[in-house]
């Protein structure tokens, strides 16, 4: 296979952890993209998943989770220190991998990245970011690694201005997803059904979505997608909340669910992050198959539904939530018009058939 007139052949994939979110996806998709195209292919990730879903042919490296694990105090510093650890420990594993002859070596999440200074390949690595850097955490965590970032490639343009700033060298490769698909129906369920599909960690917004809902009593939530074992006083949180008497039998936690199931019991998808998403795949998806999709005005987010393609509303706004959900699920119209949007945004823009090999090229340049 070759990208750009230089031949590679072999990927050795590194992800921070084996759960499989958004950004896991992503690079399930560019690992069948890779195998479909005769590069052999490694995945260095830990046991979870993720590693359930590789292809046939595809060799599995196992290693230690390289996140945080949801600490706080004196313990998140203590699990920083030994987060290090993780990073060198990992990255001297991963040396004899790195440099095998014709390998390129692509890093799919923030916090796996600084193993690679201690990996040491002759080249460098690409990182395929799917976090839009706007802590202090996570610039630190760039900055410990940016000697060894050969080129980023950014799945949104607003993720790509902070590493810019910060100047690692940066280009936008649009995610993308399967088109075309039918649109599910457009009857609204008896109650109306408001959903999400996010893991159940806090920045992702599920505490607003419920106070949005408290404010009205006529919809009912689902929430789908699993936690990390480091949110579990946080999913605890959630599941008291809900027990409330203003939501109490109006919320459902799904677990794992399979999307095109998920999509077609609810009436509005949410994406309700508190933080930027890089380039949300949940709403992408739910823009695919015609279903109304209200998301927080930052990030890759903004410019999914921009001009039209969705509702944009002030991340942790409860009330301005509120205030959407009851828009759309009042008016047909604009519920149409905006499902209209939606689907052309999709197929001029994400459609996965161009999206995903002008990404592996990108990373492979």
């Amino acid at each position: 296979m070759t990208s750009a007139n230089t031949p590679v052949d072999r990927i050795l994939f590194v992800a921070h952890s084996g759960q499989v979110s958004g950004a896991e996806k992503v690079m399930l998709d560019l690992v069948h993209r890779a195998v479909y195209g005769g590069v052999a292919v490694t995945v260095a990730c830990a046991a979870g998943p993720l590693v359930d879903r590789l292809p046939a042919g595809v060799t599995h490296i196992e290693i230690d989770h390289l996140g945080l694990t949801g600490e706080s105090g004196l313990a998140r510093l203590a699990g920083g220190a030994r987060l290090v650890a993780r990073w060198r420990a990992v990255g001297r594993r991963l040396r004899p991998q790195v440099r095998v002859p014709g390998t390129a070596t692509v890093v799919n999440s923030l916090y796996a990245l600084p193993a690679m200074r201690w990996a040491s390949g002759p080249s460098g690595v690409s990182w395929l970011v799917h976090d839009t850097a706007v802590s202090g955490r996570q610039r630190a965590v760039i900055r410990a690694a940016k000697s060894r970032i050969r080129r980023a490639v950014a799945v949104s343009s607003a993720t790509a201005a902070p590493l810019r700033a910060m100047g690692v060298p940066v280009t936008v490769a649009q995610n993308g997803v399967r088109w075309p698909v039918d649109a599910l129906p457009a009857d609204l369920h008896t109650p109306p059904v408001v959903g999400m599909l996010a893991l159940l960690t806090p920045w992702k917004g599920h505490r607003v979505v419920l106070e949005a809902a408290a404010l009205l009593p006529e919809i009912e939530v689902e929430f789908a997608g699993g936690s990390f074992p480091g949110d579990v006083d946080h999913v605890g949180e959630l599941h008291a909340r809900v027990s409330a008497a203003d939501l109490s039998g109006r919320v459902r936690f799904l677990g794992h669910t399979e999307l095109h199931t998920a999509l077609t019991r609810w009436d509005v998808v949410v994406s309700a992050s508190v933080e930027p998403e890089a380039g949300p795949l949940s709403v992408l998806e739910a823009m695919a198959y015609g279903k109304p999709v209200i998301g927080t005005d930052h990030g890759g987010t903004t410019e999914f539904l921009a001009d039209g393609a969705g509702v944009l509303v002030p991340p942790g706004d409860a009330e301005a939530l509120a205030a959407a959900i009851q828009q759309v699920l009042s008016d047909d119209g604009f519920r149409a018009t905006m499902v209209a949007a939606a689907r052309r945004r999709v197929a001029d823009e994400h459609d996965l058939t161009r999206t995903l090999p002008a990404m592996l090229d990108a990373l492979l340049a």
